[in-house]
């Protein structure tokens, strides 16, 4: 029996989707829930699985395509798995005979499974600089490949001397007249990359977008983490970051000044009553901010098994919709990053979002004295249309004190 494969129902707000690519090929045996290809939304990459065991039968879209829930993708004839390997194999085994009197026909057979181990965005570094996904080992889970694999590759002296499909050794001298020749490269954003400018863009346009400084002394901080991350990784069986002094921090500040956790719907002010922190994670395809629910009522542990789960679904493309969606508030860390101070975008309809910075030692004076304290700058962007500057800077305040005397987040002080 044939069934067709269909574009699953897409998330809501989500209209349409672009095929990115196809992990089996027609003739190609699979088994039930396999992965069969992978649709881009303008929010996450959906996986299409095999409804049941069989063989794929036929293709009827286009890596590139765009498509809508509903779309028929292929035809797949139902059968038992293992009878189709079977006859798979047969029909590889002809395949291979034919392939012999070809030179080079086996290398262009390898391709297709080299790039199933490839993300979207690999994908296109690759197609970007002209080369095969089998030229690169990767180091990522199960020898698949990353970003920094290809980077590596093109830096290396191995990326100078190879060109896909040309037999030819290379020529030093037009490899150098090629290196100081100019030119452009034009490459598609990608869906996320689109819709991460266009929802920048509209809260530029949308928003009176205002951003406000303060620094804090982590010396406190620093202490108590070294003193327990041992016992607490220990314990718990996750290790103790910064993000969850912050999130907590946060999340008590915006107890004090609710408008800050607050959001603006037309000429309404939306209050909530809840505290669901957004932490933006930079990925492959671009900056996710995953959505931790009721922050208020984790506890530090919690905070950082949840935080390390829902981190790790965003940066291999696993996350859900629903993980993306409702914050808050949101904070995003650009110290990883080195940065020393930045003014965040707001997470529409979100009015206010938290800024993180580097940590560096610096010469602060305390009681009197010159002492090298590790210092941070916080920044917190905030809409200024219902957000006044007296709660913007009394909500920096209220973290700043947090999170140099932490005690204060056990008693709620």
């Amino acid at each position: 029996m044939s069934i067709e494969i269909k574009v699953p129902q897409l998330p809501e707000s989500v209209t349409d989707a672009t095929l990115v690519a196809w992990h089996r090929k027609v003739g190609d045996a699979v088994s039930r829930d396999e992965n069969l290809v992978d649709l881009e939304t303008d929010k996450v990459v959906l996986e299409v699985p095999a409804p049941s065991a069989g063989t794929l039968q036929e293709i009827l879209v286009a890596d590139g395509a765009t498509v809508v829930a509903g779309d028929v993708l292929a035809i797949l004839a139902e059968g038992d798995s293992k009878a189709a390997d079977t006859a798979a194999a047969d029909t590889s085994t002809t395949e291979q005979a034919a392939a012999t009197e070809e030179a080079g026909a086996a290398d262009q057979q390898a391709a297709p499974t080299s790039a199933a181990k490839t993300s979207p965005a690999v994908r296109r570094l690759l197609e970007e600089h002209d080369l095969d996904a089998t030229m690169v080992s990767g180091s990522g889970k199960g020898g698949r490949i990353t970003k920094a694999d290809v980077m590596s590759f093109l830096k290396s002296d191995d990326s100078s001397n190879v060109v896909p499909g040309d037999p030819s050794p290379p020529n030093p001298a037009s490899a150098q007249s090629v290196g100081l020749e100019r030119h452009e490269e034009r490459v598609s954003m990608t869906r996320l990359r689109a819709r991460i400018a266009e929802r920048l863009l509209e809260a530029q346009s949308s928003a009176a977008m205002l951003t406000t400084f303060n620094e804090v002394d982590l010396t406190e901080v620093m202490a108590l983490r070294n003193r327990y991350k041992e016992s607490f990784e220990k314990e718990h069986g996750v290790r103790l970051g910064f993000m969850s002094f912050f999130a907590k921090a946060a999340t008590e500040a915006l107890k004090k000044f609710p408008v800050v956790n607050a959001s603006v719907e037309g000429t309404d002010i939306i209050y909530h009553n809840y505290y669901d922190i957004g932490i933006a994670v930079s990925t492959e395809r671009g900056l996710m901010v995953p959505v931790l629910r009721d922050v208020d009522q984790m506890s530090f542990a919690e905070f950082e098994s949840e935080l390390a789960t829902i981190a790790g679904k965003a940066q291999d493309g696993s996350i859900g919709m629903d993980e993306l969606t409702g914050g808050t508030f949101t904070i995003t860390n650009g110290g990883v990053f080195g940065s020393m101070m930045s003014t965040p975008i707001l997470n529409q309809p979100q009015s206010a979002i938290l800024g993180m910075h580097t940590i560096q030692q610096r010469p602060m004076v305390v009681d009197g004295e010159i002492v090298a304290r590790p210092m941070m700058y916080l920044a917190l962007t905030y809409d200024h249309r219902i957000i006044d500057g007296k709660d913007s800077v009394q909500f920096l305040v209220a973290i700043k004190q947090l999170l140099e005397d932490p005690s204060r987040l056990l008693l709620q002080l």
